[in-house]
């Protein structure tokens, strides 16, 4: 027995001591899991706080990359405008003013038989802040008699807002225009909750129903289908995250949006959204916000929406795709309507708001129909001139707001004009030129603003620019540079020039051997007519006599930025350039010899309205007054006498103008400069493919510039007469000096000094007064 108890405490003993070593694993497996813990909870710590640092900073700091807006010029009216009711249609049209029978809010308008009311809308201007306005406008014919207040008091001046004409956009193509919640239309905020997110002032940022409800169904599809957000979780994930749907997104997106809430109040988290909100695309640019929405939809302002349209954006938050109103309509209305419905259950809206609201249409415009990024020649040439001075990260997202020269009259006259003929061309000339292109500059001579662009026919095109771009042989628009350095050399208008064939050895081997259009010569010709009439082989003996250095002194003199090799057939157009570049040649003849940089941009401001740049008016005369003078009568003479006199056949007599048509080789480009007292346009017609056409420049480019001319119905052009000026009566066919009544005579300026010393025997009249011969224009045969 003794030996039994002896064994017995052995193994008592040995149990005895198995009890801690178990109790001593479980105790270390608790401190694992404690130390497990803390470490999660000092990760989950630091993690809450690097999260909310990165909701704080980005919702502090700059929230978003703001595109620069750009504008056209305002339209300022004051009585004895030249501005007409259709006129001032196509303003208020860009705009996005509401015609309707009473102007009884900001962007409507009412109109009748010879005034019209218009509510402005009112804008902030760099000069200061423009009230919105209810204007009476009284029009006399095509011209602003009158102008009222509503207290019918006479303005002596009154301003319409800019049109917005595009956008600067950073790379991610996000666009949008900020809005407060204050400037939201009623409804708006009433709608967005009442449809997304019910309890939204009365939870903390998530909703644990939500989130359940979510949960179940997710498990129950096998798949993540359904999120549960509120909208601060849904601004955090368009905010903060990205769109895919993930567990670990949402894990991410639950404290953030907790975080938002406990920092901010609900008012400004809802303002964020509204400004941070996906709501469309249009082509590569992303429509973010109902501010820019509202114009996307209905090309209105958001605060003249009404409760109809507020519903709609409302419906389009839960799937801008599938509830676009321009590709499923009805599908658009039925969730429109059930916003409505849900308004009314909230005692948000009256019974009789709703029906009002659920019988109106849908009302979006159509695309192609809104302004905003209807001038894309244009907007590239401000592009242009912008990186010139910005870098392209302020463009894109400092919120720039650019102030430029374009009129939108200007430009929808442009535009008719380039698509009607080209479409009459078209129709008479068949398949050989179904693919005609063109490219027109509008500006205004006297302060070398740019007025108009147009890159080719599809004049919303923002591809190739045919402005800006395309390089092509001027013809004949060289030829008033080449007679101009003539005159600096001695020539006269009544200088007589040979005007016959003429051989070119060129260092290759080759010959030169220019032509007349017409392939006969006509013997010696006055310097004038040599040019009215547009004669190649008398314009390249000039050229010649000079040579060709003089001709690229004044080509740079005229404004050409461009190098140019010095060749015979220079002389006649080889030289290729864009219509912006013909402009600027032409800007400097109509200038009366003063240089003035073409340029599209008035001002600069930041988002504040504060101004950063002027582009203020620089000139400086780089050619005689009084050759360009001459030069200004030889192309006046041009359409009254030579290559483009079928202009009056549309302009009327008394309208004064000048120009120079220019055709280039087998016909290959058509092209016409001229300018009237406050308008310069250049067209440009061709192929791009540099096919001939059956088209010169009267029969083409001109046609284009002489309706445009007609639509703008622009102030004659009046050659200031410098006082080295002289007008004589000269022998045409001798260039000798002759009087008025005499056979053959004609009344020519004259630097003084230059006119001619011989007499024909027939009188020696001489004539002072340079209207004189602008009399004989006009008077009736």
């Amino acid at each position: 027995m003794a030996k039994k108890r002896g064994a017995a405490a052995p193994r008592a003993q040995k149990s005895r001591k198995t009890v801690p070593k178990k109790s001593s694993w479980k105790r270390r497996l608790f401190m694992l899991m404690l130390k497990l813990t803390l470490v999660v909870m000092v990760l989950a710590a630091a993690g809450l706080v690097y999260l909310d640092a990165q909701v704080r900073a980005k919702f502090e700091g700059k929230r978003w990359a703001l595109p620069a807006k750009v504008y056209a010029r305002p339209l300022e009216l004051f009585p004895g405008q030249p501005l007409s009711r259709d006129d001032l249609k196509i303003e208020l049209k860009g705009l996005g003013y509401q015609f309707t029978s009473q102007a009884t809010q900001p962007g409507s308008a009412e109109w009748a038989s010879s005034r019209v009311r218009v509510y402005t809308r009112g804008f902030n201007f760099p000069d200061g802040e423009e009230r919105a306005q209810r204007l009476l406008i009284d029009f006399d014919g095509a011209s602003v008699r009158r102008i009222r207040d509503d207290s019918g008091n006479q303005l002596p001046l009154a301003r319409l807002e800019p049109v917005l004409i595009g956008g600067i956009y950073p790379k991610d193509n996000e666009d949008r225009d900020l809005i407060q919640l204050s400037e939201a239309p009623p409804h708006l905020a009433d709608a967005l909750i009442a449809i997304e997110d019910r309890n939204y002032y009365h939870h903390h940022g998530i909703s644990v129903r939500g989130i359940a409800r979510a949960m179940v169904a997710n498990i129950k599809a096998g798949r993540f289908v359904q999120g549960g957000s509120t909208l601060t979780q849904q601004l955090i994930k368009n905010f903060y995250l990205s769109s895919e749907r993930s567990l670990s997104r949402k894990l991410a997106e639950i404290p953030m949006a907790m975080l938002l809430d406990l920092h901010y109040s609900k008012d400004e988290i809802l303002q964020a959204y509204l400004n941070e909100v996906y709501l469309g695309q249009e082509g590569s640019r992303a429509i973010h916000g109902f501010g820019l929405a509202s114009q996307y939809l209905f090309a209105q302002p958001i605060r003249e929406l009404k409760l109809h349209q507020v519903a709609l954006m409302a419906a389009m938050v839960k799937g801008p795709s599938f509830y676009d109103p321009r590709r499923h309509p009805q599908r658009a209305k039925e969730r429109r309507n059930l916003v409505l419905k849900v308004l009314q259950e909230q005692g948000s809206i009256t019974p009789q708001e709703r029906a009002a609201a659920e019988q109106q249409p849908l009302g979006v415009v159509k695309q192609q129909s809104l302004q905003k990024g209807a001038y894309p020649a244009y907007l590239d040439l401000v592009k242009r001139q912008l990186r010139e001075e910005y870098p392209e990260e302020a463009l894109n997202s400092e919120g720039l707001r650019v102030f430029t020269a374009l009129d939108p009259i200007a430009q929808i006259r442009a535009e008719n004009s380039l698509i009607e003929v080209t479409a009459k061309l078209q129709k008479r000339y068949g398949a050989s030129i179904n693919a005609l292109e063109g490219g027109m500059v509008v500006s205004n001579p006297l302060s070398g603003e740019v007025l108009a662009i147009i890159g080719g026919r599809n004049t919303r095109y923002q591809g190739f620019n045919r402005a800006l771009d395309a390089r092509r042989p001027i013809g004949s628009l060289i030829k008033p540079a080449v007679y101009l350095a003539a005159l600096e050399q001695g020539y006269t208008l009544a200088s007589i020039i040979e005007d016959k064939p003429i051989e070119v050895k060129l260092p290759n081997g080759d010959v030169w051997r220019p032509q007349n259009y017409g392939r006969s010569s006509h013997g010696p010709v006055p310097l004038h007519r040599a040019l009215s009439h547009s004669y190649n082989q008398s314009t390249a003996r000039l050229g010649l006599e000079i040579g060709t250095g003089k001709v690229v002194d004044m080509l740079k003199r005229l404004g050409l930025q461009r190098e140019i090799k010095e060749y015979p057939s220079m002389l006649l157009g080889s030289t290729a350039l864009s219509p912006l570049e013909v402009a600027q040649l032409y800007q400097t003849l109509a200038g009366n010899g003063f240089q003035v940089p073409m340029r599209a941009i008035r001002m600069v401001t930041d988002s504040h309205n504060e101004e950063l740049s002027r582009y203020s008016f620089n000139i400086q005369q780089t050619v005689k007054a009084g050759s360009v003078h001459l030069i200004q009568y030889a192309l006046q003479e041009v359409v009254r006498e030579g290559t483009a006199r079928s202009v009056y056949s549309r302009l009327p007599q008394s309208l004064t103008v000048a120009g120079k048509t220019g055709t280039t080789n087998d016909q290959r480009d058509s092209w016409f400069a001229g300018f009237a007292g406050d308008r310069l346009a250049v067209v440009w017609l061709g192929l791009d493919n540099n096919k001939p056409l059956p088209l010169t420049g009267s029969s083409g480019a001109l046609r284009v510039w002489t309706e445009f001319m007609a639509q703008a119905h622009p102030q004659p052009f009046v050659a200031e007469r410098p006082e080295s000026i002289q007008y004589h009566w000269v022998e045409d066919a001798t260039g000798l000096m002759s009087g008025e009544g005499c056979e053959g005579a004609r009344q020519l300026p004259f630097i003084e000094g230059t006119e001619p010393k011989e007499s024909s025997g027939c009188g020696d009249n001489v004539i002072n007064n340079p209207l004189d011969v602008f009399k004989r224009w006009f008077r009736s045969e």
